[in-house]
């Protein structure tokens, strides 16, 4: 059988066990956008081959901090407490920089949305992770 990415990346890399608790909530965030943008991009690439610079501008049309906004307003209501808490940990969080072309308002909903999907992606939470995703992306009527 075949391991899994999490088992191959602590085998390889001589990775620790740690618990997506003991993060902070920006870290939780960086790590959320990176798996969010990978899951993205898989799912764009999926759909067809074409130009590298088509991919690159559909991708960020749904990696932005405005669509990632949008999709956190048709997941609230979905949101387990323990997703709701690190959500808005993720929210409230102080960053020193902020998105170009974003509102302070979209782009702190996007850190929470992404310190939710880090915080899930670090938990082995895969399912629910990519359920979310593709919940948001539907509630907030982004096409893929």
């Amino acid at each position: 059988m075949e391991k899994s990415l999490d088992e191959l990346l602590k085998e390889n890399f001589q990775m620790k066990d740690a618990s997506a608790k003991s993060y902070s909530p920006l870290v939780l965030a960086y790590i959320g956008d990176g798996i969010y943008d990978l899951v993205i991009r898989t799912v764009v690439v999926n759909r067809g081959n074409t130009q590298a610079n088509r991919l690159h501008k559909k991708t960020s049309s749904l990696v932005k901090a405005a669509a990632q906004s949008a999709m956190v307003d048709g997941l609230l209501e979905i949101f387990t407490e323990e997703e709701m808490a690190v959500y808005k940990r993720g929210r409230n969080a102080k960053s020193a920089t902020m998105a170009k072309n974003a509102t302070m308002k979209d782009y702190r909903k996007a850190t929470g949305f992404e310190a939710l999907m880090g915080y899930l992606y670090l938990d082995n939470q895969w399912e629910r992770m990519v359920y979310l995703m593709k919940e948001g992306l539907q509630r907030a009527k982004l096409h893929l």
